[in-house]
């Protein structure tokens, strides 16, 4: 199974990278501390909750997959395409980068991005052992980040595509991410012929298959092996964190990949 569950901490693995080479997991939101409406293992600071609890919902998560809490790599998320290396662990009185792709070739730094709603984009290079974690929102996904974080792994470390590993994470699906025209427009503008496929129109109403678009701009960039977990965070509240589905008012949750030495 793909839930695991760690005292009250729950999470999810996935299936394409449990070759035992990398470390990784998508935090549900339970076992933490936070009060409602950020209840409970929420990993955003800047939602409202208190910092306090932030820290104490991370060091569980991290203790629970065997992980030291000070070997996080973390970076201000922006919507964009930007990419961090992360060479080592991100002292906490060093500013935040800004960037929605990280990646690095050194174990023991774990790569932590924070999601509600967006798109987890996880990768593995397993012929040159190299990581990667971007954050795909439908910003990003116009701008075609998942393509970015590729072009990144092969300029920066020689990975083939061919060669890696990605995995599209829960996030929301079609069926809760209506949008507007505005919107629209733009994702006819990056994915041309292709956007009538990730568009869907149901009696004038727009929704964006983001699962989809991102797939897309994977194979587009020679991507072969691609896990697509199908998780709508708007279907399953239970266990995830939506900023549409709670309008707004919630927490985040951590996604995290490491590379074993």
């Amino acid at each position: 199974m793909p839930y695991h569950q760690d005292g009250a901490v729950r999470y999810f693995t996935f299936d394409s990278l449990e070759s035992g080479r990398v470390i990784h997991a998508a935090f549900t939101r339970l076992g933490g501390v936070s009060p409602r409406p950020w209840d409970s293992l929420n990993f955003g600071s800047t939602v409202g909750d208190e910092a306090k609890n932030v820290v104490v919902n991370r060091q569980r998560a991290f203790e629970c997959m065997g992980l030291d809490y000070q070997s996080s790599y973390d970076v201000w998320q922006v919507h964009g395409r930007d990419i961090a290396i992360a060479d080592a662990p991100r002292p906490p009185e060093v500013k935040h980068q800004r960037a929605d792709i990280i990646v690095t070739d050194k174990p023991g730094v774990v790569l932590l991005m924070r999601f509600a709603d967006c798109v987890p984009l996880l990768f593995y290079d397993p012929h040159h052992h190299i990581a990667g974690i971007a954050h795909a929102g439908w910003q990003g996904t116009v701008k075609r980040v998942a393509s970015a974080a590729v072009e990144a792994l092969h300029s920066r470390f020689q990975t083939d595509p061919q060669d890696l590993i990605a995995v599209i994470g829960p996030s929301i699906g079609p069926d809760h991410y209506q949008i507007g025209p505005d919107v629209a427009n733009q994702v006819v503008s990056a994915f041309g012929q292709d956007a009538s496929a990730v568009l869907i129109n149901e009696d004038g109403r727009i929704s964006l298959d983001l699962w989809l678009a991102n797939r897309i701009q994977l194979d587009r960039s020679g991507v072969k092996n691609i896990e697509s977990t199908q998780i709508c965070t708007a279907c399953h509240l239970e266990d995830w964190y939506s900023h549409r589905g709670q309008h707004g008012r919630t927490g985040r949750v951590g996604v995290l990949i490491a590379l074993r030495g």
